[in-house]
């Protein structure tokens, strides 16, 4: 039975949404993998169930250090992002696609790692308590308490969004692109909604705001001083996860994406991630129609 084939996607979708980062993310599933051939019991009737208790006790385990590792990160830290990436096919799309939302992954940055593992196990991927309790090894009316306490948090924080067609978000970040392409100021000032929020991820080692950008005059004029400081910069659209962004690439390299995110018809949130860290899978993009 090819294993790897069949639960490789699922796995690292739970990885990702627990770890925020896809590297993190591959390197979970694989250890899984490894134990899957050397210590799983010899009969074993549900091996995607199996995977998924082990990946998230190994999620568990590193989130600890990651968090660690982000408290001390210099600038704002955003999730790595999922380019040309659709999870679609492995559950509830509205709820996959919720759950990748930077705004919440910011937030479950914030929680416990055993929260987020209960949130995002029962919430997201609808496992039991009973399942949940022996991955975090807490009781399960504990994990349940948990999970309740990430949901209102993520409720309080990142509240869900009105629905945005994927035609419309395809649209607006149509718009945005060639108004940004063009340098047509007017154009971006109309798209962005009056609150709009600019995160932007250097990581110490790329120029970027060390804190978040709020209001549209603010917006416009740091995106004003982007594009007077890299003119030659390519941008294309691209398909990410939770919705569609645009790449920035300079003499054929990645140098940054920006995603985007949508309500009411205006931009209200651009997060635009410029870690060279945070890049090396964001070579592998394609058009957002394109996108399996």
């Amino acid at each position: 039975m090819d294993d790897w084939g069949q639960h490789h996607r699922y796995l690292f979708a739970v990885a990702y949404r627990l770890l925020g980062s896809s590297a993190d993310a591959e390197d979970a599933v694989q250890e899984a993998f490894i134990r899957l051939r050397t210590s799983a019991p010899a009969e074993l009737e549900h091996p995607r169930a199996w995977l998924t208790t082990v990946t998230s006790r190994i999620c568990l385990d590193m989130l600890g250090s990651a968090r660690a590792r982000h408290e001390t990160y210099v600038g704002t830290w955003l999730p790595e992002p999922l380019v040309a990436y659709d999870d679609s096919d492995l559950g509830e799309v509205s709820v996959l696609r919720e759950s990748v939302r930077t705004a919440v992954l910011l937030v479950l940055e914030s929680l416990t790692p055993a929260e987020r593992v209960a949130f995002v196990l029962h919430d997201v991927f609808g496992m039991d308590f009973d399942r949940i309790a022996t991955v975090v090894d807490r009781t399960p009316q504990a994990c349940r308490q948990l999970a309740s306490r990430a949901r209102r948090r993520v409720r309080a924080d990142a509240p869900p969004r009105v629905p945005v067609s994927a035609e419309e978000h395809r649209r607006i970040t149509a718009t945005f692109l060639k108004a940004a392409s063009d340098g047509d100021l007017a154009e971006l000032v109309n798209l962005l909604d009056p609150q709009v929020v600019l995160r932007s991820d250097g990581g110490g080692a790329v120029h970027a705001a060390r804190v978040p950008v709020h209001g549209r005059e603010q917006v416009m004029t740091l995106l004003s001083g982007l594009a007077r400081r890299y003119a030659s910069v390519t941008l294309r659209p691209v398909r990410l996860a939770g919705g569609d962004g645009v790449v920035l690439s300079l003499d054929a390299k990645v140098i940054g994406v920006i995603g985007i995110e949508i309500s009411g018809g205006r931009i209200t949130e651009l997060n635009l991630v410029v870690n060279p860290a945070k890049l090396p899978r964001s070579g592998e993009t394609s058009e957002p129609d394109a996108a399996g």
